[in-house]
């Protein structure tokens, strides 16, 4: 290892030689190569804002396991089963509560604006917590209140006079379908790609929202695991207790389920991938142009080279050295820049977006390999090169 470190540094930095006598080329390489990078953070951070928001909901449930109907594609479509597969739930052993749940989308009028918009109604009874949510929980009797809900601090839209007046302990109200509705707290859960807004209601003041919905047909049931059993197990015994009328996922699996329909089912979670991949492709074509300039401009320097009895190899060396390098500088500005457009798509948008270390090390790789590959096409022509031709 020793010797191989001393034999880098008795190495002449050829690569980077060439590149920074033309500084001019090297900026534009630079700059193309930051500018796929910015492509490839803002495509996979849209990517994972639409995982991550769109399952924010299902991540605050209070369950081990949660029953839905075989219909169901997502959680803003969401088909019904009989209440009735609750009760038969609880004879399963390991089964300690099982909770419904009741969910839709409405149009209210919006208490600041006092223009439509749709928010996203979740019902529950008060006396049984559907939510790891403290600030709901919390106030859950306000709950019991008719035509009472708990609004969402983090929707998406204008809201902030309305939010601050109930934080202010101020009455505000609005209205959806003739019927008046008091905001009588808040909560923080966020806006996803599916709904703008959350509301928390009593399961009474749910049904009261939506007339021809049945008591009877829930949308999810919540079943929380007694301490020592799997759950795991006990969903596999829910399973074989239960009608095939309702399907049983634990809760990591009910996850699995939401990402998988954004993913493969939706056309947003293509558009994003489909996003990444271009920009890889546009970065493969700036680099490769870079370094099929840099080759042609210096052929002849290269079939000299070859005539002096250096191998192939250390000459394929020297564009793989550039190429390595345009990656590493490229991506310096290519992963700041995205920071501050990170920022600003969150706060345009109410979604999740932010940078993970592990999507920079992705992008990273990404790069590293955008840039390898860009330097084993552009090598094609020094391959075949003869000597006896460039003079």
């Amino acid at each position: 290892m020793i010797g191989f470190i001393q034999q880098l540094q008795r190495r002449t930095p050829l690569g980077w030689l060439q590149l920074s006598h033309e500084k001019g080329r090297l900026l534009v390489a630079l700059a193309g190569i930051a500018f796929a990078d910015v492509l490839m953070f803002m495509q996979l951070g849209f990517q994972n804002a639409l995982y991550d928001s769109n399952t924010r909901v299902s991540r605050a449930m209070s369950a081990d396991i949660i029953l839905l109907s075989p219909k169901a594609l997502n959680l803003q479509n969401l088909s019904t089963f009989s209440r009735r597969r609750l009760f038969q739930a609880k004879d399963v052993p390991g089964v300690q509560t099982s909770t419904a749940l009741y969910i839709n989308s409405i149009t209210w009028r919006n208490p600041q604006t006092r223009l439509n918009a749709t928010v996203q109604v979740l019902g529950f009874a008060p006396d049984e917590p559907a939510f790891d949510l403290p600030e709901v929980n919390q106030q859950l009797d306000k709950l019991k209140l008719p035509d009472t809900v708990l609004f969402d601090r983090g929707a998406r839209g204008q809201y902030a006079e309305a939010i601050a007046q109930v934080e202010q302990g101020k009455t505000t109200t609005t209205e959806v379908d003739r019927r008046t509705l008091t905001i009588a707290g808040l909560f923080s859960l966020g806006a996803s790609f599916g709904a703008d807004a959350n509301l928390m209601v009593s399961d009474q003041t749910f049904l009261r929202l939506f007339p021809r919905r049945d008591a009877a047909s829930v949308s999810l049931g919540l079943i929380q695991v007694k301490s020592g059993y799997n759950p795991q197990q006990v969903a596999a015994a829910l399973e074989s207790h239960l009608p095939e009328d309702v399907r049983v996922l634990t809760t990591q699996e009910y996850l699995q389920f939401e990402e998988n329909y954004w993913r493969t089912a939706s056309p947003i979670g293509f558009v994003f991938g489909l996003g990444t991949v271009m920009a890889f492709v546009v970065g493969v074509v700036i680099v490769y142009q870079v370094l099929s300039t840099d080759v042609n401009a210096h052929i002849k320097e290269y079939a000299t080279f070859k005539a002096m009895g250096y191998s192939n190899s250390y000459l394929l060396s020297v564009v793989f050295e550039e190429a390595i390098i345009l990656a590493f500088l490229g991506f310096i500005p290519g992963a700041i820049l995205p920071l501050g457009l990170y920022a600003l798509a969150a706060n345009a948008t109410a979604l999740p977006i932010y940078m993970t270390a592990s999507r920079a090390v992705f992008v990273l790789v990404l790069t590293v390999v955008m840039c390898a590959l860009s330097g084993a096409i552009a090598t094609r022509k020094l391959q075949s090169a003869d000597p006896a031709d460039m003079f």
